[in-house]
């Protein structure tokens, strides 16, 4: 029983009238699932039984309906939550296909981040960070003047890869009326943004016209905290990452590599650091390289 609904849980056939039906018992055995989870997949709108018979509450099972049953148990050992077996399910072939794939994107690459995390972590539980700083190459590269239309917020950490996104997005989109953009995209911490500490950040797109952007941050730019400012030109040390490496906390890494680098090379930091984006991040894979972990530096 459940919910004071019955099941029929034998092994013979239900009969329901015109139609030879499977009790769930039956029916279980032949999906290799447990009634349990029959009962569950019945709840959340996975897998409908055929016939609930009015008078006993017992469920029936169509023959054909062991393929759905089968399928929903598959996608249950990918831990694919049941709200996204539901959309793979109620999906014809392709669109099923492509859903499946989207999450398989999405397994890999939270995997590739955790992967990137473990070895950070393990620096940190040795005590050798170094070696995970070694993993990195640092170099440097002179970056010419820039004009750049920034917006600035304070935020914390799990803020962050949202607000990237939304902020780099509304910014680009604004550079089209301002010459385009001149060059990569980029993201300043003026101050630390953790758990926390909320920042703030200042999300940058550097643009050919710099009198068509003041224009534009005149008219459109102060709800956001928008602003145009020249980027003088100067020296950057940096090390490239891959997607995976981007997230929190595993891009400290990173950072930190960067600057015992600049320590040893006897450099000293002139602001902010930052990170640039100079891939598109949405048709990147994880081990896509798509950021510099920069420095400024003389």
């Amino acid at each position: 029983m459940d919910d004071g609904v019955g099941d029929g849980v034998g092994d013979g056939m239900g009969e329901v009238p015109g139609e030879a039906l499977l009790t769930i018992g039956a029916f279980a055995a032949r999906a290799r699932l447990s009634a349990k989870a029959l009962r569950l997949y019945d709840r959340l709108g996975l897998l409908a039984p055929a016939h609930v018979d009015e008078t006993t509450g017992y469920r029936y099972y169509r023959a054909g309906q062991v393929e759905r049953a089968r399928l929903v148990a598959l996608l249950r050992r990918l831990d694919m939550p049941l709200a996204r077996i539901a959309e793979v399910v109620h999906a014809d072939g392709d669109r099923a296909a492509g859903l499946l794939d989207v999450y398989w994107a999405d397994v890999e690459a939270r995997v590739a981040g955790q992967r990137t995390l473990v070895d950070y972590l393990r620096g940190r539980l040795t005590g050798r960070d170094s070696d995970v700083y070694g993993k990195f190459v640092v170099e440097t590269v002179d970056v010419p003047e820039q004009v750049v239309i920034s917006e600035t917020r304070h935020l914390l950490a799990d803020e962050l890869p949202t607000w990237i996104g939304a902020s780099l997005g509304r910014l680009e989109e604004a550079a089209r009326g301002c010459g385009g953009v001149a060059a990569a995209p980029y993201v300043a911490y003026h101050s630390d943004v953790s758990a926390e500490s909320d920042g703030p950040a200042e999300s940058c797109v550097p643009v050919a016209d710099e009198a068509a952007a003041r224009a534009w941050s005149e008219e459109r730019g102060r709800a956001r905290q928008t602003r145009v400012r020249v980027e003088p030109a100067g020296r950057l040390a940096y090390t490239r990452i891959t997607k995976a490496q981007v997230e929190y906390p595993q891009i400290l890494a990173a950072f930190e590599a960067v600057e015992e680098w600049i320590a040893a090379q006897g450099l000293t930091v002139t602001g902010p650091c930052r990170e640039v984006y100079f891939a598109d991040w949405d048709a990147a894979g994880p081990e896509d390289p798509v950021c510099d972990v920069a420095f400024p530096v003389r």
